[in-house]
């Protein structure tokens, strides 16, 4: 009796002191919609330090060998982060500056943001849809491997000398079992 005392005593004290795990943050992957386009329900991509639409193979390093043909996010503190389970974070950034022109891409870990670069901005509205600062997304053609670039459409003709741009809804789609990736930097 004593014995069976101890033990449960021992036990009682183990589940109290144990630190619970940090909760796992809400993951979801991205969808372009802009109808009768050749971006319609593509789904976003990283690579290079840039984020992209029909990019063929985005090459990321997957936890387990695993591949994914698109990128994972998640939002914590209004910034965009893609999901890893790596102690590192990868972080979504934004340029508005007239020499950004609202160029979207990503920096790993510590490293420095471009000089007006922006991290904190980015939301999930109540329709599910993802906006930086109240702005919606564009895509631009003619991109590596034949992909679309992302970029924050802030109204210019040609961001970045690019033609032929188009507006698109960013809709997101939860993804309960998310691939841990690292993706690829320039």
């Amino acid at each position: 009796m004593k014995f069976q005392l101890l033990s449960l005593v021992s036990l009682l004290l183990t589940a109290t002191t144990a630190a619970p795990s940090p909760a796992k943050p809400k993951t979801f992957d991205v969808m372009a919609l802009r109808s009768a386009s050749p971006i319609h329900f593509a789904q976003v991509s990283a690579a290079k330090s840039g984020l992209f639409l029909n990019l063929p193979a985005q090459n990321a390093t997957c936890k387990g060998g695993q591949s994914s043909d698109h990128a994972t996010f998640y939002v914590e503190n209004e910034e965009l982060v893609l999901y890893s389970c790596e102690g590192v974070k990868q972080k979504v950034f934004v340029d508005r500056s007239g020499m950004g022109q609202g160029i979207v891409g990503y920096i790993t870990g510590d490293a420095p943001l471009p000089r007006y670069g922006e991290l904190k901005g980015w939301k999930v509205d109540a329709d599910q849809n993802l906006w930086f600062k109240d702005t919606a997304l564009i895509a631009c053609p003619s991109s590596i491997d034949g992909s679309w670039r992302i970029w924050l459409g802030l109204g210019l003709q040609k961001p970045g000398g690019n033609e032929g741009c188009l507006g698109f809804t960013a809709r997101t789609l939860p993804n309960a079992k998310p691939v841990s990736c690292r993706y690829t930097q320039l």
